[in-house]
């Protein structure tokens, strides 16, 4: 089922010029505060009226303004998860989640009461009224409700921005569950952190100044030279998939990519599981030969793809590492004295402590 999105709308002194698609999986709109995101869910949902487009899910047209065509939100089946959780104060948990059951239509396939109770942990919760509970909690309820109304897709604006980081590493891997889990309901989820989009999304929207700057796989978006202005020097970074293979007792695990293995600290997970690693170009550095007698012992031979000058003194290298493409900011200078060109093969060396535990996600 594919979510076809094409729409123009003037905000403000916001010109919106958005199209993208989004099919299985999570696909995450990703932008700075102002640049649209919010407003594009909300014509997804029909909480808002384009200027001029079309909106489509699985081939029924939501939005047409062509034909004058708009469903009411009502009926589109879609489940919305929003920033703070809107639960009712007066209800219990259970109460909460078997409203949004109410509007699920006769005969709909989804997940039922147990289900979700069970994929979001909800059981010791189910007594208690929203005052006794805490953020993430409250937003593992508002997912369970959204979905028991067993919608068509599931849209979430921005749902843990409200969170402080404990809260926040603790509802992440619930929601890799419902990811990965038996329910396959695809995902529109909008977020202006690249932690959380890093460790969700299968697919990435980059949004900036109300329009799509690149959309793709999230491995390949993420890796791309181009988009470090877009997610930002200091939060630019690949993700990559690497299998657990070894627990040490000194607490580093041993991971295997394709181009070799890493060493990391803060691993939690079995092992054979298969876990992204969000890797930050800014901590990767460059060799022109393998070194020797370093304190690190993560250096992974690359060959150089891209080399993508920056604004000031810097650039941005992207690396092929095996299968798997790695992302490196060096200094201009850096790219001279290296000579480093599309084609180069060279090293590339990562501090174990650099991908911080909570960068590390299923």
């Amino acid at each position: 089922m594919t979510l076809q999105v094409e729409i123009k709308h003037q905000l403000g002194g916001l010109s919106l010029k958005v199209g993208f698609e989004a099919a299985g999986g999570i696909t995450a709109i990703f932008g700075r505060s102002g640049t649209g995101k919010t407003t594009v869910i909300n014509a997804v949902a029909g909480l808002l009226r384009p200027d001029a487009g079309r909106v489509s899910l699985g081939g029924d047209v939501f939005v047409d303004t062509a034909s004058g065509r708009f469903v009411p939100p009502a009926k589109r089946r879609l489940g919305y998860v929003f920033q703070d959780a809107r639960l009712f104060p007066h209800l219990t948990v259970r109460d909460n989640l078997t409203f949004g059951a109410r509007y699920a239509p006769p005969g709909a396939q989804g997940a039922g009461l147990d289900d979700v109770v069970a994929l979001l942990g909800l059981a010791p919760l189910m007594a208690r009224r929203p005052g006794t509970l805490s953020g993430g909690e409250k937003q593992r309820v508002a997912i369970g409700r959204a979905l028991l109304s067993r919608p068509r897709m599931l849209l979430m604006d921005e749902p843990l921005a409200s969170l402080d980081a404990p809260r926040k590493q603790e509802i992440l891997p619930y929601l890799e569950r419902l990811r990965d889990g038996p329910l396959n309901l695809p995902i529109l989820y909008v977020s202006h952190a690249v932690d959380e989009v890093a460790r969700l999304a299968d697919r990435l929207v980059l949004l900036q100044d109300g329009e799509v700057q690149a959309q793709g796989p999230l491995y390949d978006v993420m890796a791309d030279p181009a988009a470090v202005p877009l997610l930002g020097v200091r939060e630019a970074g690949a993700v990559i998939e690497a299998e657990v293979i070894a627990h040490a007792d000194d607490g580093l695990s041993t991971l295997r990519i394709s181009a070799g293995t890493l060493e990391l600290p803060g691993v939690q997970a079995d092992i054979g599981a298969r876990v992204r690693l969000r890797v930050l170009a800014q901590d990767v550095i460059l060799s022109l030969s393998r070194p020797e007698g370093l304190s690190s012992v993560n250096v992974l031979p690359v060959r150089v793809e891209t080399v993508h000058p920056g604004g000031g003194p810097g650039a941005a290298i992207g690396l092929r590492a095996g299968k798997d493409r790695v992302l490196a900011r060096v200094t201009a200078r850096a790219v001279a004295e290296m000579q480093l060109a599309p084609g180069l093969d060279c090293y590339a060396i990562l501090k174990a402590t650099t991908v911080a535990p909570g960068s590390i996600g299923r």
